[in-house]
């Protein structure tokens, strides 16, 4: 047996020491105190702006970032607001909302953090998110029952927000109404003269939190009326999109509601390879607005959504922290208009 001797390993560099909040008041001729109330944003000690300004070059010329820990620690709780990544496909939609309330928390000096790990009851998640101290969590309405809102503030958490068709009791609720979407695109429908028409749902797992209560919205519109209601499955490829519309004649439909802009287009396309005249032969209308939507020939028809403005969620996340004795606050979230263009 040949035995391959292992070369020698070049001297490392001796690590480098981690500079701290006294290395800074050092360097900027201060005192440690002062280095806090700069860094940590304290607005109750004046400190002039000369000052303020030391003590951040010295922190960029050191290197030196904050411990999180240590702050949470003197302070009694975190600056941290955790968002479960969601259980569902998100959309542009919801990233551009998440995009802008990562931004507003920032500004109030709240970090978001979003959580990937799923666990498989609601109560176990929160035991989960529990376990990283956050002073607020803002989750999905399905994610999250009575019992891990109470999980959550035992551990300390001040605030608990869900985002839902339905209040969780204990947490604050921001309420989206997504049965008026289903109940608005299909009204369109009918009041366009459509009386055959087919609903689109998401075969994706994860989606019916919406899909549902937009199909439900569906039927009420035309409950009592001359029309019907088919739902269509449809799974986001190119090749179920081809098959449903394929078959679309057999179905005697006139007009479809696709869950959403992304479907609507998906479908859209296929109806138009099959032949199909848009609007002539079928109706299209979707959901979110998405601006893709008003480059198409024929540009989409589509449902408008309108999402809390991050700033004033933030503000509700603060208040909710400011003072978590505060009864849950309830507040509607989604607003619904029909936008009519070509496709109806």
């Amino acid at each position: 047996m040949v035995q391959i001797p292992n070369p020698p390993s070049p001297d490392s560099p001796a690590p480098r020491s981690v500079p701290t909040s006294a290395d800074v008041a050092r360097l900027a001729g201060v005192s440690r105190a002062t280095v806090s109330y700069v860094l940590n944003n304290t607005g109750a000690v004046r400190i002039s702006e000369p000052t303020r300004r030391r003590v951040h070059e010295a922190a960029r010329e050191l290197g030196y970032v904050p411990h999180a820990a240590a702050r949470s620690l003197r302070a009694g709780h975190s600056r941290m607001v955790l968002m479960p990544t969601p259980s569902f496909p998100a959309g542009p939609l919801y990233t551009r909302f998440l995009g802008e309330l990562q931004w507003a928390l920032g500004r109030l000096d709240y970090t978001v953090v979003q959580y990937g790990t799923a666990a498989p009851h609601e109560e176990d998640a929160a035991r989960a998110w529990a376990e990283l101290r956050p002073v607020a969590v803002l989750a999905p309405a399905s994610d999250l029952g009575p019992r891990g809102v109470d999980v959550l503030k035992r551990s300390g958490a001040r605030a608990v927000l869900t985002l839902g068709p339905e209040p969780v009791d204990g947490a604050h609720a921001l309420l989206t109404d997504q049965e008026g979407v289903g109940r608005g695109a299909t009204r369109h429908l009918y009041d366009r003269g459509r009386r055959s028409i087919g609903v689109v749902v998401p075969a994706e797992s994860g989606l019916d939190v919406f899909s549902a209560p937009r199909l439900a919205g569906a039927r009420h519109a035309v409950e009592g009326t001359d029309a019907t209601v088919t739902v269509l499955p449809l799974a986001y490829e190119e090749q179920d999109a081809a098959r449903l519309a394929a078959r679309w004649g057999s179905l005697g439909l006139d007009a479809v509601f696709a869950y959403n802009d992304e479907y609507a287009m998906l479908l859209m396309r296929a109806l138009q390879d099959e032949g199909l005249g848009i609007p002539g032969d079928a109706a299209v209308i979707g959901a979110d607005d998405l601006m893709l939507g008003r480059l198409l020939r024929p540009r989409l028809s589509t449902v408008h959504l309108e999402l809390p403005a991050g700033r004033d969620l933030a503000a509700l996340v603060d208040r909710a922290v400011h003072d978590p004795g505060a009864p849950p606050e309830r507040h509607k979230v989604l607003g619904a208009t029909v936008v009519h263009r070509e496709s109806s």
